[in-house]
């Protein structure tokens, strides 16, 4: 079993790093003394951490990856939405709703990724090292 570090590092940070913008808006919410919004930002930031851990792929090494990714999309979401709200709203900020047309490409990664597993890159760098270890002999 290969310990795949780089791989599990790249899961983890880069999930926390498209979560960092709601941790700043929780404290300048705060600071603000908008107390309900900072706190509930806070709190979508630890579901996200919670899901993140939770269903990461080395976990659940024969579950698809669309299936993992659910939770995270699914509080990346709830934290735009939370944004949104906590700005009073999609006419209070400007924004239009053909505007969240531009989130599309975020969604790349859940498409790309679908039907494989962390499971299925076990089995490929076996046959390769065992494709290797042939050619040495």
């Amino acid at each position: 079993m290969v310990d795949r570090l780089g791989e599990k590092i790249g899961w983890t940070a880069g999930w926390l790093g498209g979560f960092i913008w709601v941790v700043i808006m929780s404290v300048i919410f705060l600071f603000r003394e908008k107390y309900l919004a900072g706190l509930t930002g806070l709190l979508l930031f630890s579901a996200a951490i919670a899901g993140i851990l939770y269903f990461s792929p080395w976990r659940h090494p024969t579950t698809s990856y669309w299936k993992l990714m659910t939770a995270p999309y699914g509080a990346f979401f709830a934290s735009v939405i939370w944004v949104i709200l906590a700005f009073g709203g999609i006419k209070a900020t400007g924004l239009d709703w053909w505007l969240l047309f531009w989130s599309m490409p975020l969604l790349i990664p859940f498409a790309s990724l679908c039907k494989r597993r962390w499971s299925d890159f076990d089995a490929q760098h076996q046959k390769e090292q065992a494709d290797a270890d042939t050619l040495l002999r």
